[in-house]
């Protein structure tokens, strides 16, 4: 059985459990749970444990490891554009568009309390303000901001870290990539080994909340990955335009030059699945260049996730409306910053997003238990997220080969419809 199939098992066997105790309150069911509960949060601390280390090691390894590009610096340096650029779209766009799918969504007071006294203590935020947010960004002391879960402070000093390392004489760069690539790679065995255990993380993590509040966390749930479906859908679509527009290629033809490596990635959930029918499209059906099918769009399925904003900006106000935490737009925008700054470094593990969200999330009073009932149902969203990162992907291809040098005899605006 597949990790998705268990999961999805440990969650309705969790949740029948909980609503047994629910029914039938024996103190020998309630002391049960009461045992079991703590296993939920180990895993989910277990997870939290990793996520400093493993962020920072990803981003100094995968910015300062660039300088073997120098040969393909034009065509690299359009490609990160065109990622910054749509990955901001994305964020814009998730704005304006998921909040009001969370309209129609309200826990009732005794809900969000049972949640709450079943989760973790959450301090509530100090909400800066917006000239104290800039000044924030740049970390005083990047330690504190590790121990603190101060994300976005914490990817703005590894940036600058990873910055200054490509000034450094090769084989002193070299010794310490060595080290955070050792950092890396033993964080990702541990995140895993964890992965592996979520179908016990999940059932204990529901066990409790079903006890408490019943249905109302299964339907929240089930309303989350309608949400995320619709929402990514709505932004995918949105993509279209800005291949006709700015890259300056028919829109029908684009949708039918995408629609095979959406199929792939839709039925696959792996964006690097996608690759060959998405060369196959780009070269068939746009004619783009070998210097983009070659090196931008390999480069693409493998770092560019352009759906981060939009899911996290879905999680962060879910999970939000489901303890009672009022999220505030500076909130929010830390959020989106966050998510591009960081959407290059996911690590490559299912429920990956999930992992470097979560700190972010708690130093805003979402306790960290929401996180893990997220992965319990992520199989929706990453089906959708998956598609929205792979149309992504051929935007962007598009777009860097808009300019003429790149191939002057092949014009998109010059292939017959």
């Amino acid at each position: 059985m597949s990790l998705t199939k268990r999961v999805l098992v440990a969650l309705f066997l969790g949740v029948a459990a909980g609503l047994v105790v629910l029914a039938y309150p024996a103190p020998v069911l309630l002391k049960l749970v009461n045992i079991i509960e703590p296993i939920g949060i180990l895993w989910v601390n277990a997870i939290r444990m990793t996520v400093v280390p493993l962020v920072v090691a990803l981003l100094i390894t995968g910015v300062a490891s660039c300088s073997n590009m120098r040969a393909v610096r034009d065509v690299g340096w359009r490609a990160l554009v065109s990622f910054v650029g749509l990955l901001v779209f994305v964020a814009a766009a998730s704005l304006v568009i998921v909040p009001p799918l969370f309209s129609w969504f309200h826990m009732s007071p005794g809900t969000i309390a049972a949640l709450r006294g079943n989760a973790a203590a959450a301090t509530a935020p100090n909400v800066p303000g917006f000239a104290d947010w800039i000044v924030e960004i740049v970390p005083t002391n990047p330690v504190k901001a590790a121990a603190d879960g101060a994300m976005l402070p914490l990817v703005v000093f590894a940036l600058a870290f990873a910055l200054g390392l490509l000034t450094v004489p090769a084989e002193r760069r070299h010794a310490v990539l060595t080290f955070f690539q050792g950092v890396a790679d033993a964080m990702l065995a541990i995140v895993r080994f964890l992965i592996e255990l979520a179908p016990l993380g999940v059932f204990a993590l529901m066990l409790p909340v079903a006890s408490r509040t019943g249905l109302a966390a299964a339907g929240a749930l089930g309303y989350y990955a309608a949400v995320a479906g619709v929402g990514m859908f709505l932004i995918t679509l949105l993509l279209y335009p800005i291949a006709a527009f700015l890259g300056r290629v028919p829109l029908s033809r684009f949708a039918r030059a995408v629609f095979p490596p959406q199929a792939v990635a839709f039925s696959t959930t792996s964006s690097l699945a996608s690759l060959p029918a998405l060369i196959e499209s780009g070269e068939r059906d746009l004619r783009l260049p070998t210097s983009v099918t070659g090196l931008v769009l390999p480069l693409a399925v493998s770092t560019f996730k352009a759906a981060t904003p939009a899911i996290w900006v879905i999680a962060a106000i879910f999970l939000g409306r489901l303890y009672g935490v009022h999220l505030e737009p500076t909130q929010l925008l830390v959020i989106c910053l966050t998510s591009i700054l960081t959407s290059f470094s996911i690590p490559g593990v299912p429920h990956g997003w999930l992992l470097v969200i979560t700190p972010l999330l708690v130093e805003m009073g979402i306790p960290a238990q929401g996180i893990g009932l997220l992965i319990a149902v992520d199989t929706i969203p990453d089906i959708f997220g998956t598609t929205l990162n792979v149309t992504g992907d051929m935007v962007a291809a598009v777009l860097v080969a808009r300019r003429p040098a790149l191939a002057p005899s092949t014009s998109l605006e010059a292939v017959p419809e």
